[in-house]
């Protein structure tokens, strides 16, 4: 059976300044974006005030004649107020907001250190009919409008009882579940609307898309919520949710579960560096496991003008546009004119992005968001240190050697608690030190010796 799509379907080197305490080198090597998952959906939410902008791109595969989506929405909509997206900026906007992993390399442990930082950075759908509205008069099914939006065949359907909407579905060709009339009746009993979509064939070919763009819909409406209940009806398992929230304000959370950061800024054993993904995977189902599946994981908090490390370049102002960050359009008659500066001008948008693996027993609620004014900025991080292997050239290399079994060992340590891994297994995978001869102590050479010999001489 095919399956119902939810709605949640959907450089230089940096020079930091001097300091005593250890630092080192290191650049961004790896990203952890939302294809690493399984029955992963990408929702973007733009939201301003009571204005929704809402951009669903779903992870359907199979024959696009099987395709259906059916979203409740809280609202009346438009033509005007559907459009079809572009996939590439959603997944432009994953890449940025990506949990990324860093490397550094130790510095020599007898000279004083620097640190640099390199950022890089829908069967073929047919017009309603006449025949076709008396049938949904007959079940107590409205057919409020419908449209043709690019490769898309609208509907925008109310409904007096769940069973009336049920049959209408399946008699006008709409695959859906069994058991979905008791989640249907719970929105009518909302008084909200079904957004439903499916693919027009000859549309889609005389296009040319090969693969269905995201579907994109804006309203006005107090409510800032997700339905995410129709997509665990004939789920056969747990769904992956990743939710990009953008607004003016700050970070978004979720007001009916607890939203929790993930554990970032850990430093992890170097052979990560090769299994990231199932590092990742790992790590997100212990953590989901330890919160007993009830909890949406806060992945990323940050100011979009700009990031530190870059896992993707950052958003155009066109790119954020087609989202639908509206308050990013052309100055209207009378606003005061901003100050520009040189270079790139600053994006007036923060982002929040949301993971969450859910079904029905332990979501049995959508979700439900507000804004928040806090705009502290928080991302997935995990960190790779390597030792330094040069020649050492004073006694301070010895007590340096000494921390490294140390550093492995908490390393391997917190690999364990974050994953749940065997810590036996984890160790068994880190190389013994490397030889590292040390100079008996008083032996150090003078300051000026090592200066010139990194440095050079200086005239």
């Amino acid at each position: 059976m095919q399956r119902l799509i939810p709605i949640l379907l959907t450089l230089l080197a940096l020079v930091a300044p001097w300091r005593d305490a250890a630092a080192f080198c290191g650049f961004y090597v790896a990203r952890a974006e939302a294809r690493l998952f399984n029955e992963a959906s990408k929702v973007v939410l733009v939201r301003d005030g009571d204005r929704t902008v809402i951009t669903m791109a779903s992870d359907y595969r199979g024959e696009p004649r099987d395709f259906a989506m059916v979203v409740p929405v809280p609202t009346f909509l438009e033509r005007e107020q559907i459009h079809v997206g572009n996939r590439a900026v959603i997944d432009h906007l994953d890449a940025f907001t990506a949990p990324r992993l860093v490397e550094y390399h130790d510095a020599d442990p007898c000279r004083r250190r620097v640190e640099y930082e390199l950022m890089d950075s829908m069967a073929q759908g047919v017009p309603m009919r006449s025949v076709a509205r008396q049938r949904a008069d007959a079940l107590g099914v409205e057919i409020e409008a419908s449209y043709l939006v690019g490769e898309y065949d609208i509907v925008i359907l109310s409904a007096k009882q769940s069973d009336g909407l049920e049959t209408w579905l399946r008699d006008s060709g709409y695959r859906i579940p069994d058991g979905a009339s008791e989640v249907l009746g719970s929105y009518i009993r909302q008084g909200m609307r079904f957004f439903v979509a499916r693919v027009n064939l000859g549309e889609q070919q005389r296009l040319g898309h090969q693969y269905l763009r995201p579907l994109q819909v804006a309203y006005e409406s107090p409510k800032f919520m997700l339905p995410i209940r129709l997509g665990t009806v004939n789920a056969d398992g747990p769904q992956e949710l990743f939710v990009f929230a953008l607004t003016r304000t700050g970070r978004v959370e979720t007001t009916n579960y607890r939203t929790v950061r993930l554990p970032s800024g850990s430093e992890l054993p170097l052979f990560v560096r090769d299994d990231f993904g199932d590092f990742y995977r790992a790590m997100f189902a212990h953590q989901v496991e330890r919160e007993r599946m009830s909890a949406v994981f806060l992945e990323y908090a940050w100011d979009m003008s700009w990031c530190d490390p870059c896992a993707a370049a950052p958003l155009t102002r066109d790119e954020l546009r087609q989202l639908g960050v509206f308050w990013l359009g052309e100055p209207r008659p009378g606003d005061p004119v901003p100050l520009r500066r040189p270079g790139p001008q600053p994006v007036d948008a923060f982002v929040t992005r949301l993971h969450v693996r859910y079904d029905a027993e332990h979501f049995p609620e959508d979700l439900v968001f507000q804004a928040t004014a806090d705009r502290t900025n928080f991302q997935g991080r995990y960190v790779l240190r390597h030792p330094w292997t040069g020649e050492a050239t004073c006694s301070e290399a010895g007590r340096y050697r000494e921390g490294l079994r140390e550093r492995q060992e908490a390393e391997a340590a917190t690999l364990a608690r974050l994953t749940g891994w065997e810590l036996r297994d984890i160790r068994a995978r880190i190389p013994e030190l490397p030889v590292l001869p040390v100079l008996p102590a008083g032996t150090d050479p003078e300051p000026e010796q090592w200066w010139r010999r990194i440095w050079g001489a200086l005239p």
